[in-house]
Order: C-alpha cells, then sequence, then structure tokens
C-alpha cells in the first residue's frame, strides 16, 4: 500500500514539474493559469490531466483540438514515480527518504529545462538549496556540517573548472552541484565523477559523427549528466565509495 502510494504521489508530482519545466525558463507563473493545452490554450480538464493514464487514453493528442502532445509528459510523471518509489525501497531512514525523494524533485525537472533551453534557473536551484537545507536539518542535524561541506566543496571545484574552461559548462551547473551537495553529501563525488564519465562519453560520441571542429562548438546540457550522476548516488553513491575507499585508499 505504501509502495503503490509512493508511485501515485511521485506521479502527480512528476505532472506538476513537468509544468515547471514548461513555465519555469518562459518566466510564468508555476500555479496560474491551470494547465492548458500548449496549441489551442484550451484548459485541460481534470479528467484529462491524470497523470500517465490520460495521455494513454488520449492516444497523445488534445481532446479539443487533436494537437500532438509530447510523450515527454507522460514520460517525466512515469520516471518521477519510479524514481520516487526507488528512494523509498532502497532508504530505511527517514532523512535519506526524505533527502532522496527531495533531490529526485530537483534534478527531474533542472535536466529537462537544461535539455530543452540550455539554462539550470536560479529559483529551482534556490528552492533546491533551502529544501535541502530544512530537510537535512529536520531529519539529520548532525550530518548536515558533512553536506554543507559537501556542497561548497563541489561548487568550488566545478567553479574553477568553469573558470578554465568557460564553454564547457557554465555557473547554473555549478549551483546544481552545490545543490546536489547539499542533498547527497560525500556521495556527490561518485555523483560529480559520472557526470563527467557520461559527459565525456557522449561528447567524444559528438565529435566522431560531427567531426573534431564542428563536434567541439556542439554544446552540450551538462545538467543533464549531473542529474543522471545525481540519482545514480542517491541508489548508490555511498557503496561506490566505500568501493574506492577499500580498494585504493590504503
Amino acid at each position: 500500500m505504501e509502495i503503490a502510494l509512493t508511485g501515485v504521489l511521485g506521479a502527480v508530482a512528476g505532472s506538476f514539474l513537468n509544468v515547471v519545466s514548461f513555465r519555469l525558463p518562459r518566466h510564468e507563473s508555476i500555479v496560474r493559469p491551470r494547465s492548458r493545452c500548449p496549441q489551442c490554450g484550451t484548459p485541460v480538464k481534470p479528467y484529462d490531466n491524470i497523470p500517465v493514464l490520460s495521455w494513454l487514453l488520449l492516444r497523445g493528442h488534445c481532446r479539443s483540438c487533436s494537437a500532438n502532445i509530447s510523450p515527454r509528459y507522460p514520460l517525466v510523471e512515469a520516471l518521477t514515480a519510479a524514481l520516487c518509489v526507488g528512494v523509498v525501497l532502497s532508504r530505511s531512514s527517514a532523512a535519506g527518504v526524505a533527502l532522496g525523494v527531495g533531490l529526485v524533485l530537483i534534478v527531474v525537472p533542472a535536466a529537462a529545462i537544461d535539455l530543452g533551453y540550455m539554462i539550470i534557473p536560479n529559483k529551482l536551484m534556490l528552492v533546491g538549496a533551502v529544501l535541502a537545507l530544512a530537510l537535512g536539518t529536520a531529519l539529520d542535524p548532525g550530518g548536515e556540517p558533512t553536506r554543507l561541506a559537501a556542497g561548497a566543496g563541489a561548487a568550488g571545484a566545478l567553479f574553477l573548472v568553469v573558470l578554465a574552461y568557460p564553454r564547457g559548462m557554465g555557473m547554473g551547473d555549478v549551483k546544481l552541484v552545490g545543490v546536489m551537495g547539499l542533498f547527497l553529501g560525500l556521495a556527490v563525488i561518485p555523483a560529480v565523477m559520472i557526470a563527467l564519465i557520461s559527459g565525456t562519453l557522449i561528447g567524444s560520441v559528438v565529435i566522431a559523427r560531427k567531426g573534431v571542429r564542428a563536434g567541439r562548438r556542439t554544446a552540450l546540457p551538462f545538467g543533464v549528466f549531473l542529474a543522471l550522476g545525481a540519482i545514480v548516488a542517491i541508489f548508490a553513491g555511498n557503496p561506490l565509495l566505500h568501493w574506492y575507499s577499500t580498494n585504493y585508499l590504503h
């Protein structure tokens, strides 16, 4: 029952994250007006706004104008639900669950917005930082100094990278990795490593397909790779740290 409820609430949260991802980069209110078709502007009826199911029943079209509705919307809803369920199943403490779910609710829209607009909004990062501090202080005050240090250290390290290679990353990425540290603590280290490795691999593929000159001029949304690293770290960050320290730090 708990898992089913988590899945439903996660899908509902994913539906709201779709609104955030669509409106925030356009500087629109995420509260008003209510959800509407992006093509004809007709408000979406409550029975057509059920996460995932409504899109399937309408076969990906608006009921009013029959315009195509991107499959991105049900995918974000389903992914958010699955990740929230995964967090609840994999973590035993209230602090671990809350911080894990909180990070999911931040990195999903951050990745979606960065993928579409190549930006990571300051407002989203501010909400993420406040949420991480509030949850950490309330549920795990003893671990808060470590998370604060991890957030500051990760942001500082990536800031140096941005100074050295400004075309590769931006300040939005610096803020995102800082927020990730506030949620993950030391597990932000493998998260960043995964982001760098995956970003390098995709960049190499782009260069191989487009050529060196065109490939290097192709902008990649690094926030997407950071979000991937954050999700992996939610589930395997501490085991990865333990594995590394056991095998390489003697």
